[in-house]
Formats: structure tokens, sequence, C-alpha cells
């Protein structure tokens, strides 16, 4: 767990050439072809994700507007 908490702050001290290193080395693990369907898929559960929260807000924005009119 304390490995988990620590992340941000490891990830907050990388310089430009410590990132570039990391890309070269995701690029090798998963070779140029997968990368852009890797992203994709990043992609599609971020909207996914977001469209979950706006949902939520409109069901607590029904929910409170029902219960003002009673």
């Amino acid at each position: 767990m304390a490995n988990f908490l620590m992340l941000p702050l490891f990830l907050g001290n990388l310089k430009g050439w410590e990132w570039l290193i990391i890309g070269l080395v995701v690029l090798l693990l998963f070779g140029g072809k997968k990368i852009p369907e890797l992203m994709r898929g990043i992609g599609k559960g971020i909207n996914s994700f977001k469209q979950g929260l706006r949902e939520a807000k409109e069901e607590i924005n029904k929910e409170e507007n029902n219960t003002d009119k009673k």
C-alpha cells in the first residue's frame, strides 16, 4: 500500500530524458502496432467513465428536483 501512495511522488520527479526512456521501454514491450490500440482502449475507457459520471450527476439532480417538488 505504501508503494501505491508514493507513485505520484515518483512520477513527479521525472525529467524529460527519463520520460523518453520510459517511452522507449513501452515501445519495446508493446511494439509499434499495439500502442495505438492500447491508447484507443484507454480513450474509450476514459469516455465511458466520464459518461458514467455525467449520468450519476443527472440522476442525483433528478432526485433533488423530485424531493424539492414534494
